[in-house]
C-alpha cells in the first residue's frame, strides 16, 4: 500500500495529538488506516493491521479513537437515484446578517446533505436530495427562502452525477 508512510512513522507511540486549533493531528499510521477504510469500509481489522504494521487490537483501538474524535465516519454511501431520490441540487444562499443561524437551520433539514459557509458569490452552499421536483420546490420555496435572514437563493439542479468520491482524506 503506502509502505513509505508506515516505514517513515515516528517512534512516537501516540496516534494523534491536538493541533493548535484543537483538531487532532494524525500520524502516518492513522492516515494509512483511514486510507485502508476508504478503499473498503468493511476491510477486516486484521487485514488493515497487516497493511500498516499493527496488531488487530491496535487497529481496532485506533479506529475507535478516530470515530470518537469525529475524524471519520464509517457509513454506507448510496446512489440517491437507486433509493428513490430523483432530484438533487446545490443551492447557493445569500444571507443578511449572521450566517450561523441560517447554516444551523439548513443543517437541521433532513433533505440537506451538505452545508458549507463560503466566500464568493454565495454565503452558504447546501446540497439537497429530494424525491422529485415538487419536493425540491417545497424545500427551497417554503422552507429555505422562509428562513429569517435569507436574502436570495440560486439553485443548480443536478442533471447527471459524473464523479463522487471520498478518497481525498489522506492526500
Amino acid at each position: 500500500m503506502h509502505s513509505e508512510l508506515v516505514a517513515s512513522r515516528s517512534a512516537e507511540p501516540r496516534d494523534s495529538r491536538e493541533s493548535r486549533n484543537g483538531s487532532p493531528q494524525l500520524d502516518t499510521v492513522s492516515l494509512a488506516i483511514i486510507e485502508q477504510l476508504q478503499q473498503d469500509g468493511r476491510r477486516p481489522y486484521a487485514a488493515i493491521g497487516k497493511a500498516v504494521g499493527l496488531s488487530e487490537a491496535a487497529v481496532r483501538q485506533r479506529v475507535q479513537k478516530l470515530l470518537d474524535q469525529g475524524v471519520m465516519q464509517i457509513v454506507a454511501v448510496t446512489d440517491p437515484l437507486t433509493v428513490g431520490f430523483r432530484r438533487q441540487a446545490m443551492v447557493g444562499v445569500n444571507v443578511e446578517g449572521d450566517l450561523d443561524p441560517v447554516a444551523e437551520a439548513l443543517t437541521a433539514m433532513s433533505e440537506v446533505e451538505y452545508v458549507v459557509m463560503t466566500a464568493g458569490s454565495f454565503d452558504i452552499l447546501a446540497e439537497i436530495v429530494c424525491e422529485d421536483d415538487d419536493h425540491l420546490l417545497d424545500v427551497i420555496n417554503k422552507r429555505i427562502r422562509a428562513l429569517p435572514g435569507v436574502r436570495s437563493t440560486e439553485s443548480f439542479v443536478y442533471l447527471k452525477l459524473k464523479k463522487q468520491t471520498y478518497m481525498w482524506g489522506t492526500r
